[in-house]
């Protein structure tokens, strides 16, 4: 089992929107990042942990926790003229953009980028570093486990 940290803006998909949805499960659509596409199409298994983290808002942070739901399969919203993520590029038969499902396990308490970053346990994690774009990012173990600890902590 891998983790992950996967990046949404909240006004396009929150961790309330999930836990609205009746399956409680979201495509995760529009990532345009040729890494992220890649840690979706080569590394992501169903099953597999996902941090679900709000980016791009007043309190960036992990927000809940989640799972990858399926394996990757094309993004239809790049076939979309009128879809702000489509590619003309991008062909049905040569599709570019991947994306997997992302189901719900747990809301959580916010865990704050602030807070996140004066704790010594997840100092090591991919977001925290300077200049880091990516919206989607490898978790190793025991940065999940730490993760885990420290939402249970107020």
């Amino acid at each position: 089992m891998a983790y992950w940290l996967m990046k949404s803006e909240p006004d396009e998909c929150s961790i309330d929107d999930l836990v609205e949805l009746p399956s409680q499960t979201v495509p995760w659509v529009g990532v345009r990042g040729w890494q992220a596409r890649n840690f979706m199409r080569n590394d992501m298994r169903v099953g597999d942990g996902v941090l679900f983290y709000h980016s791009s808002c007043a309190v960036p942070g992990i927000y809940g926790i989640a799972e990858v739901a399926s394996e990757a399969y094309p993004d239809e919203t790049q076939f979309d003229s009128k879809s702000p993520y489509f590619d003309p590029k991008s062909t049905r038969e040569k599709p570019r953009w991947v994306h997997v499902d992302v189901k719900l396990v747990r809301k959580t308490r916010v865990l704050p980028l602030a807070e996140m970053r004066t704790a010594p346990s997840i100092a090591s994690m991919q977001v925290l570093r300077r200049g880091n774009r990516l919206s989607i990012t490898p978790v190793a173990p025991e940065e999940w486990q730490a993760v885990l600890e420290l939402l249970e902590t107020e």
